[in-house]
């Protein structure tokens, strides 16, 4: 007796996948889909406030100043005609390259820099370095007192050392005068360096406690390492701290060059006692000075943009150095 031949069809040759994989795959992708959604809701969130104040505190700013510095307020005839504004084109800019008040703001705030964000640097991470090493005792109250200066307004500030620097109302320039030592802090020489000194003593425990949150990063194990290999500690500070936390010295050498560009309040304030210090002795005071004093708000936002570009450039300039820098560093590793 023979049994039935059976047959295959060509269809369940070819079928090898579960009948239910069509419909679990589908939810696993909805599910994937909807995950998606709920983290790219999340960031939108979270960087909305970040997006909303870079358009209204600097977008629309720079803008504004872009736009104004192509116009200018001009009157006809012989100037008693009522003033209507019109379009300029680069005359503002023109006008401010070409300004040697403008170009000798720019040589004095580069001066400067040069003086300033060394000694910021090079003082505030040996500050921090000193309180890591552990030699100074009482380090929370070392601490906060450098960092109260920072906590005092720039304008208090200034007027604190405008009473120091000032003859006959400071006790500093008496003591130095009882000890037959003469010193002007507001001369032709010594104006910038006490304008530096006034930064310096504003800003110096806020780069500190910057630097010192950085090397209280740094593993112990690196430096009891250093220490067994025989390294002193000025030799662990030089060559092993100092190169770990070198992303935060970019840091903060870079938002002190943004700041040291805008030097205005101590400048203002030290020129009510001294002749020295001008009405266009930096390039923001260039800038208030051709807003509130000339009324010529094209050129003032002409030198805001050439100010704005000449920090960007620098800034730009500073991190391409640094990436440079320790890129052969990275690949040696």
């Amino acid at each position: 007796m023979t049994s039935p031949l059976t047959t295959t069809t060509p269809s369940s040759i070819g079928s090898t996948r579960p009948a239910d994989a069509p419909s679990s795959a589908a939810p696993a992708r909805t599910t994937h889909r909807s995950s998606r959604r709920r983290e790219l809701g999340a960031c939108g969130a979270l960087m909305t406030p970040f997006f909303v104040l870079l358009v209204t505190v600097f977008l629309i700013p720079v803008g504004t100043a872009v736009w104004l510095s192509f116009f200018s307020d001009d009157q006809p005839g012989l100037g008693f005609g009522p003033e209507h504004t019109v379009f300029v084109g680069l005359r503002s800019y023109t006008a401010v390259l070409t300004d040697p008040t403008f170009l000798s703001s720019l040589g004095t705030v580069a001066l400067y820099c040069v003086i300033y964000i060394p000694l910021m640097v090079v003082s505030a991470l040996a500050l921090a370095l000193l309180l890591d090493s552990g030699v100074v005792r009482l380090r929370a109250s070392a601490q906060l007192g450098l960092f109260l200066p920072h906590a005092v307004p720039g304008i208090i500030a200034a007027l604190i050392w405008l009473y120091l620097y000032t003859p006959g109302l400071s006790p500093v320039i008496d003591l130095l005068g009882k000890a037959d030592i003469t010193i002007d802090f507001l001369g032709l020489h010594t104006v910038l360096p006490s304008i530096v000194n006034i930064a310096l003593w504003s800003n110096l425990g806020y780069n500190m406690v910057v630097f010192y949150a950085a090397l209280q990063a740094v593993p112990r194990e690196v430096i009891e390492a250093s220490v067994v290999d025989g390294a002193g500690p000025v030799r662990t500070a030089l060559q092993v701290k100092t190169p770990l936390v070198r992303p935060s010295i970019v840091m903060v050498a870079m938002f002190t060059l943004i700041f040291a560009l805008q030097l205005f309040t101590e400048p203002m304030l030290l020129g009510q006692a001294s002749p020295m210090i001008n009405s266009r002795f930096s390039p923001s005071m260039y800038i208030y000075d051709a807003a509130f004093t000339r009324n010529n708000y094209g050129l003032a936002a002409a030198a805001s943009v050439v100010l704005l570009v000449c920090t960007v450039a620098l800034s730009y300039g500073v991190t391409r150095w640094t990436n440079r820098a320790t890129a052969p560093e990275e690949d040696a590793r």
